[in-house]
């Protein structure tokens, strides 16, 4: 039996990249698959159904409300039912601020943070107006943020402000619905897809090659990612509100914006008091850019080295 047997999925961004690979792993654990696009993956539904699975192609933009209740309704026309949204739609070109046109502003806006908005609300409704009670609903939403959101890269301020606010809406999700028995959670993936230059030559694309040696395993391959989130879809899964970086075998949890070490007196404080003691306050705290391991801390230099690099013309 798989661990995803009778749970019916819509995953967003199912076209290509990490949405596929979740589209291919939520089939082969037993679940019904949505697999949800702006263009309709129907060679991936069909792709699954020739594999014994079941899945079913929806087109549609998650950024309309319209077309996210689109794909709740499909779900429950095909399968009967809706236990799991995968949020994993996104857009990420990449232009840093002062290049930035308000146009590219709004896109990675709506893409990104107001499409999982939608996405969330329809299923939420659907859920609370299927389930009155107060007996557990049992269903799970899995966000995708971003570690440019999370930690900071340059040349992504739109995106990472979108992925900031989706870690965010994720917390926050998993408190007001928890009572509900509905979870959120969020995973800040480290991939080779489309998005990440795939296929370009560009540098960060060169860094992410998959190994010539078929044995030899592949720590950028989309496919990495899948394994959590399916875990997270799972009935049984305990875990809310919780946001982790994935790469390769590499599953780290983030601990949110902790308070660390704090300053505290019984008065307000000066300005020349602040002056000679917050400087240090932040130099004992741990650095945010090892974050996630040598390997990460490695591709993040690499992605500011090379949008720096574009932005001067290199």
């Amino acid at each position: 039996m798989g661990k995803l047997d009778g749970r019916v999925a819509i995953i967003t961004g199912a076209g290509s990249g990490i949405g596929r690979e979740h589209a291919r792993l939520f089939a082969g654990e037993g679940a019904s698959v949505v697999a949800a696009d702006l263009n309709e993956p129907r060679s991936l539904a069909e792709e699954i159904e020739a594999a014994g699975g079941r899945a079913i192609a929806v087109a549609g933009d998650v950024a309309n409300s319209n077309c996210a209740q689109n794909f709740v309704d499909s779900a429950c026309a095909a399968y009967g039912s809706l236990h799991v949204v995968v949020n994993n739609a996104g857009i990420g070109p990449r232009s840093l601020l002062t290049e930035m046109t308000e146009a590219e502003w709004d896109d990675q806006i709506r893409v990104n943070l107001k499409g999982t908005f939608c996405m969330v609300q329809a299923a939420l409704k659907y859920w609370l107006r299927e389930n009155p009670s107060t007996s557990p609903v049992k269903a799970s939403v899995v966000n995708t943020t971003s570690g440019a959101g999370l930690l900071g890269n340059p040349g992504t301020v739109a995106y990472g402000t979108a992925k900031a606010g989706v870690a965010a809406m994720t917390a926050i999700c998993a408190m007001e619905v928890a009572e509900r028995g509905i979870r959120f959670n969020a995973v800040a993936p480290a991939a080779r897809t489309p998005m990440a230059g795939e296929g370009s030559g560009r540098p960060v694309a060169e860094y992410m090659t998959p190994p010539t040696d078929p044995d030899v395993f592949d720590p950028w391959h989309p496919g990495n990612i899948s394994p959590l989130v399916a875990y997270l879809a799972t009935e049984t899964c305990p875990i809310n509100g919780e946001v982790f970086h994935v790469r390769g075998g590499v599953i780290g949890h983030f601990q949110g914006w902790t308070i660390g070490k704090a300053l505290e007196l019984d008065r307000r404080w000066t300005v020349a008091e602040l002056a000679e003691q917050v400087p240090a306050l932040v130099a004992e705290a741990p650095d945010r850019q090892d974050a996630g391991g040598a390997a990460y801390a490695a591709l993040r230099a690499e992605m500011r080295r090379e949008r720096i690099s574009l932005n001067l013309g290199d």
